[in-house]
């Protein structure tokens, strides 16, 4: 049995998060290294991802989340520096276009389905085979509150969200039983990262006013929920959503 000082420990764990040079990425790689494990940081924007790997002591990797030859490249990096990932968060998302659907055009749904779904598609993909030999693994996919009720003027980004969490169930159920591998998804209400830059205030109150403890999130609550997901305790919770909210969730 685990003591009690080793709880949620990472430590020899190698881990992955995609969007991790800001907002829940940053929180949750900051997380991870604070319990011992080794942490990549996948970011589009060098600095950010320079800065994060700096102070966590981390491994900086750059790229587009749906390139496969970037994620490829970034597993080689990540497995010649750590080993070969335990933990993989998807976290790097994207808002889109903020309008209502007979305003938007086919390349706003397309890129938002890229970055939110494709995206992690690829890297559950390239992750997943390696966790079955070594019948270890754990996935967490950063959903959203959206994708199970739907934002006004959040079409695209609503139905990426939905997509990944049945992705996410999907992949669940083809690996269980295979060793102690966990698929889950989380699904925050409004949090307070610069992603809300180009959310129109008038959406940013509406989702706020959904919520009944009446404010937004912060990214670290959503990292230790993560936290827990990515730990050797979570070892028969796999498929699950789960909300982070506020209060928000009524099912």
């Amino acid at each position: 049995m685990t003591s009690s000082n080793e709880f949620f420990g990472l430590h020899g764990k190698v881990a992955l998060v995609t969007g991790g040079g800001q907002g829940i990425g940053e929180a949750v790689c900051r997380r991870l290294a604070a319990a011992g494990a080794c942490v990549a940081v996948f970011d589009r924007h060098a600095e950010s991802a320079k800065q994060v790997a700096r102070e966590i002591q981390g491994l900086v990797l750059v790229g587009d989340v749906t390139s496969e030859t970037a994620i490829q490249q970034a597993l080689d990096k990540t497995g010649s520096s750590f080993g070969p990932i335990d933990i993989l968060v998807n976290n790097a998302g994207i808002v889109g276009k903020s309008a209502p659907i007979w305003d938007l055009a086919k390349a706003d749904m397309e890129g938002v389905l890229g970055v939110n779904l494709v995206g992690p598609f690829l890297w559950c993909r390239a992750v997943i085979t390696g966790m079955l030999e070594r019948r270890y693994g754990r996935i967490i996919n950063i959903a959203s509150i959206a994708g199970k009720e739907g934002n006004p003027a959040l079409g695209p980004y609503s139905a990426s969200k939905a997509g990944l969490i049945a992705l996410t169930k999907s992949l669940a159920k083809e690996v269980a039983g295979q060793g102690d591998i966990t698929i889950n998804a989380v699904s925050p209400a409004v949090i307070a990262t610069p992603l809300l830059e180009g959310i129109p205030q008038t959406t940013i109150d509406y989702m706020v006013s959904r919520i009944p403890i009446g404010r937004t999130g912060r990214a670290e609550e959503v990292a230790a929920l993560v936290h827990y997901l990515a730990s050797a305790e979570a070892s028969f919770t796999t498929g699950q959503c789960y909300d982070i909210s506020g209060g928000r969730a009524t099912y």
